[in-house]
C-alpha cells in the first residue's frame, strides 16, 4: 500500500482527547487527527518522531493525519484504518501463503445482523487485528488495552466452524524488524483465554509483519506465535 504523497517527519509534542495529537514540524505545531483510538501503550513519549499524511479533503477540519510512529529505533505504523488496505494488498499480490489461492475476495463480510468481519476470501473468514505493542526487543503484543470487541470475534469465528467456514485472525504487525508475537494476557486475560480455547477449537492464528517507510507500508514476512 502506497501512500499517496511521502509523510511529513516531524516530533511529538502530546496526544489529548483521544483523536487529537500535536506534532511539531520545521518548528511550528500541527494538530493532526490520530485515527487510533486505542491505547497506543508506549508510543506517546514526548520527542518521539513521528510521521504524518496531508490530507487532500477541504472540508475535513484537521489537514494531517497521523500514520507512524519511531519507538526505541523501530517505526510503527499506528493508523488502524489503513490495517485492512495493507492486507487487501497482500491478498491481491499473493504476499499471504495461506491465501494465494483464492479466487475471490470480499471486504466487510455480513457474517450476522451483530457481526461483520474484515474479508471473506472464498470460504476463509479473515479478520484482522492491528498490532502495535512492543514491550519487549523482539516481541509485539495484542491487544494494547482490554477488547471485548477482540473477544466477541473470537466467540462468532469460533462458532462459524459449525457453519463450514475456514475461520482466521490476522495480526498485522505494522512494527519494523519484529521477529515474535504473542498475546498479552495481563493486560486482558480474557481475550487471551479465548484466544487459546479458539485454538484448540480449530481457529487459524497467523501474524505478518509489514515493511514501513515514509512512501509505503507493505506485508513483509510471517512471524512465530507463541501460543503459551
Amino acid at each position: 500500500m502506497k501512500f499517496t504523497n511521502s509523510l511529513i517527519k516531524g516530533k511529538l509534542i502530546k496526544r489529548y482527547k483521544r483523536f487529537f495529537v500535536d506534532v511539531e514540524v520545521n518548528n511550528k505545531i500541527l494538530t493532526s487527527h490520530c485515527p487510533n483510538t486505542g491505547s497506543m501503550l508506549g508510543l506517546l513519549d514526548k520527542g518521539n518522531e513521528v510521521w504524518i499524511s496531508k490530507v487532500d479533503n477541504p472540508n475535513r477540519k484537521l489537514k494531517f493525519t497521523l500514520e507512524m510512529i519511531r519507538k526505541n529505533q523501530r517505526i510503527i505504523g499506528v493508523n488502524t484504518h489503513r490495517a485492512n488496505r495493507i492486507v487487501e494488498h497482500g491478498l491481491n499480490n499473493k504476499l499471504l501463503k495461506e491465501f494465494s489461492s483464492i479466487k475471490k475476495i470480499k471486504s466487510e463480510f455480513k457474517y450476522s445482523d451483530d457481526t461483520r468481519f474484515d474479508f471473506l476470501c472464498d470460504d476463509k473468514i479473515i479478520e484482522v487485528k492491528n498490532v502495535t505493542l512492543n514491550r519487549n526487543d523482539d516481541i509485539a503484543e495484542f491487544p494494547d488495552a482490554v477488547t471485548v470487541r477482540g473477544t466477541k470475534h473470537l466467540k462468532k469465528l469460533t462458532e462459524s466452524l459449525k457453519r463450514g467456514y475456514k475461520p482466521y485472525v490476522l495480526f498485522l504487525v505494522q512494527i519494523q524488524n519484529i521477529s515474535k508475537f504473542r498475546i498479552a494476557k495481563d493486560i486482558d486475560s480474557d481475550y487471551y483465554n479465548n484466544f487459546i480455547e479458539a485454538y484448540k477449537k480449530g481457529i487459524k492464528f497467523i501474524a505478518y509483519r509489514c515493511k514501513l517507510n515514509s512512501k509505503e507500508i507493505v506485508i513483509e514476512k510471517k512471524i512465530q506465535i507463541e501460543h503459551d
